[in-house]
């Protein structure tokens, strides 16, 4: 049977020594809750770090650490205590962390800690080798193993592997300025599916794998050798059902019951009964900006000081990375703003800022939750931000407003909430004003909306869609390479094509019957292929048709003396028995808006050239630098998907030129329209690029289809050259 391997850089389990005896316990986090079910079935284990370095574990004790994970389905990578500082503390903290929340300025690249970063990941490809079965799937968690996938499928190719990034995933701009990007990205694509919290993520991925890699992508597929990589966005959810029933235990508990913490707000309200208390819960990092957090509610006490004396701000810092100098200077930041509102602004009977600097136990967290009017979640940058999720579940009256960084992924989902930049002090007042004004029945709305929202979509269901999707990637048809047209392929194409009573050749132009010129206007029909196609031609059973993204005028001035079915401009125009007719009706003055962009490209790549056709705009590079137009065809084509995204409009790349077309335009459907009129029993497809690839990929599965070349194709058959064309079609004859 086959089984779920979870790898992350942390077991869901704790386990610690005293008075050399194994204590363990289990963990209680959103990855550990989340995988619970999936980590529960079958023979499944989970990989990763069991939180003590070899140093740690006493003499001797190794086994009954093995012993005592292996009764929770786990299994330990050994790290050492230098692992742990270089890896983790090292480049998987102080390098990607900083630079995937655009903390650029606190990034740094150390080669000594990037060594320990692939040596750990080695490791624990390693242990997951050795561990896996043919056809199980491991689903790999975070950024501390961003290039494990790939390490893991070079062991281990007969496997599915899944990938999920919980932080956030940078732009282009930012990921390039890492010194080992490309290590980085090819080790993600080595999963199958990759995850992301958002569609903002996948969108920044997706622009890396082109621009960095150069690699095709379709929708949210790469193409990455010969495997389809799929690119997608799961928003995580919480336990929702624990928080809701805590919350409603919590309402329900006796007065004599209630813990310290809650019995302490309780007084406090029975003395202030017009008080208000706005909550806000991070971890100390610099991503979650909490300096500006104290900066913007003290602005907004000064803008509207009728709220002093009867609002608080609750704060919540629980202590992290204690040891690393930016955390340090945070704290310091965070204590000092903390003591100079609190020394500004307090009164005897009344403190602007309730600060606590540590972990809270689970039941004092849903005090927290339930006795405060508002939630102030404002990160810089933040993957998801799950306590404003916790929050709304905790809202058991479904009163309460939350106030949600518009940076923080949760607010792709969270709509109802107040959304706000962390940056924008006057917007956070503001918001915090109305949100403390808020009618009780615009309250019910908007929280029953977020609470329908994300007890449906809870962690569970979020783990479930991604391993779903990581499924389906087994049934995905792969990447093969189509079979060399042998002579054996050959004879049967022919005896097919005489007993054939029906027939039709679909013929690319360029760079197939006959070969590219720096000039396109001197690549006209040369005697012989007059000759070759005029016998193929005269037979009343075969239907040819030149089937091209050259112009119409172009065509007509070179065939328009010959009987032959022609298409032009990539399928807007058809010629049958002499008669021509629109395929598609289409506009043309979105040329005034791009070419002005290719011109610009045109003028930075000696070389270039735009050929403007009746239809389109075609940017050949031909007669370029090939290194230089290999780095401007990727920058035009990202600058061109951009900006034609919601324009109806298509980027076609062909041999040495991309070409600028409506989107509803291609081979395909021009090749479909023969197809469905007439009842062919014999069809040959000929074609030398990624254009011919919607007409290989329209045609029925009896279809002959061949490429010019070896790159990917959808073709069935391929050829080295234009001459093999032409004596594929003098076979026939």
């Amino acid at each position: 049977m086959n089984k779920t391997i979870i790898v992350s850089n942390r077991l869901p389990i704790d386990l610690n020594f005293s008075d050399n005896t194994l204590n363990v316990k289990s963990s209680i986090g959103g990855l550990a809750t989340g995988m619970k079910s999936v980590h529960a079935e079958g023979n499944g284990i989970w990989i990763g770090w069991s939180g003590l370095t070899e140093e740690e574990i006493p003499e001797g004790q190794d086994e009954a650490v093995d012993t005592a994970l292996q009764n929770e389905k786990c299994v330990r990578v050994p790290l050492t205590a230098q692992d742990i500082e270089h890896y983790y503390y090292g480049f998987s903290n102080k390098a990607l962390w900083p630079l995937f929340h655009y903390f650029q300025a606190y990034t740094e690249f150390e080669l000594v800690e990037w060594e320990s970063y692939k040596e750990v990941n080695r490791k624990f490809a390693d242990v997951v080798a050795a561990h896996a079965a043919p056809g199980d799937t491991v689903w790999v968690h975070d950024y501390q193993l961003l290039l494990l996938p790939q390490l893991i499928r070079e062991l281990r190719p007969d496997i599915t592997i899944g990938f999920f990034l919980h932080i956030p995933y940078p732009s282009y701009e930012l990921f390039r300025t890492c010194p080992w990007r490309d290590e980085l990205l090819y080790g993600m694509l080595g999963a199958d599916l990759i995850g992301f919290h958002t569609y903002d993520y996948v969108r920044h991925f997706i622009s890396t794998a082109s621009r960095l890699a150069g690699l095709d992508i379709r929708f949210n597929e790469i193409t990455f050798g010969e495997r389809i990589v799929k690119v997608d966005f799961f928003p995580m959810g919480i336990d929702y059902d624990r928080y809701y029933n805590a919350a409603v235990k919590h309402i329900q508990a006796p007065k004599g019951a209630k813990s310290e913490l809650m019995q302490n707000i309780d007084a406090h309200n029975t003395l202030h009964a017009d008080s208000r208390l706005i909550l806000s819960i991070d971890r100390m990092d610099y991503t979650k900006g909490i300096p500006n957090r104290i900066k913007a509610f003290e602005y907004f006490l000064d803008k509207y000081p009728e709220y002093k004396g009867k609002v608080r701000l609750v704060m919540l810092s629980v202590p992290s990375r204690e040891n690393v100098p930016q955390y340090q200077k945070l704290k310091r930041e965070t204590d000092e703003l903390v003591g100079s509102i609190n020394g500004r602004l307090a009164t005897v009977s009344w403190t602007p800022v309730w600060y606590f600097y540590r972990s809270m136990p689970f039941d004092d967290l849903i005090d927290l939750y339930a006795a405060s009017d508002v939630a102030l979640i404002t990160p810089i940058r933040d993957g998801m931000n799950l306590v404003a999720k916790e929050y709304i579940a905790t809202r058991t009256d479904q009163t309460g407003v939350l106030v949600l960084s518009e940076m923080a992924g949760a607010a792709k989902e969270l709509h109802e909430a107040l959304i706000i930049n962390p940056n924008n002090f006057e917007q956070i007042a503001d918001s915090l004003k109305y949100a403390l004004e808020m009618p009780v029945e615009e309250q019910k709305i908007r929280m029953q909306a977020l609470q329908k929202r994300i007890s449906r979509y809870n962690v569970e269901k979020w783990s479930a869609a991604f391993l779903k999707s990581l499924d389906a990637t087994k049934q995905a048809a792969p990447v093969s390479p189509a079979k060399k047209l042998n002579q054996e392929h050959l004879d049967i194409l022919k005896d097919n094509y005489k007993n054939s009573q029906r027939r039709l050749l679909l013929l690319d132009y360029d760079g197939t019957l006959t070969g590219f010129k720096n000039n396109p206007a001197d690549a006209s029909p040369d005697e012989e292929l007059y000759n070759l196609l005029d016998s193929l031609a005269a037979d009343t059973r075969t239907e040819l048709a030149i089937i091209s993204g050259r112009d119409r005028a172009t065509l007509e001035k070179w065939f328009g003396h010959k009987n032959y079915t022609i298409i032009t401009d990539h399928g807007v125009w058809l010629r049958r028995r002499q008669e021509w007719r629109a395929i598609e009706r289409l506009k043309t003055d979105w040329k005034e808006s791009i070419r002005p962009i290719m011109e610009t490209f045109t003028d930075s790549t000696p070389g270039t050239f735009i050929e403007e056709k009746e239809y389109s705009l075609a940017w050949h590079y031909r007669r370029a630098d090939a290194e230089l137009a290999h780095m401007r065809t990727i920058e035009l084509k990202h600058v061109l998907n951009e900006l034609l995204a919601n324009n109806a409009l298509a980027v076609l790349e062909g041999n040495k030129v991309i070409e600028i077309k409506g989107s509803s335009i291609s081979k395909g459907r021009a090749a479909a329209r023969l197809t469905s009129e007439n009842d062919f029993d014999f069809i040959f497809a000929v074609g030398d690029d990624w254009t011919d690839e919607f007409m290989f990929q329209e045609l029925p599965a009896s279809a002959y289809t061949v490429k010019v070349g070896t790159q990917r194709t959808a073709a069935k058959y391929y050829v080295n050259n234009i001459d093999s064309v032409r004596t594929i079609l003098k076979s026939l004859l």
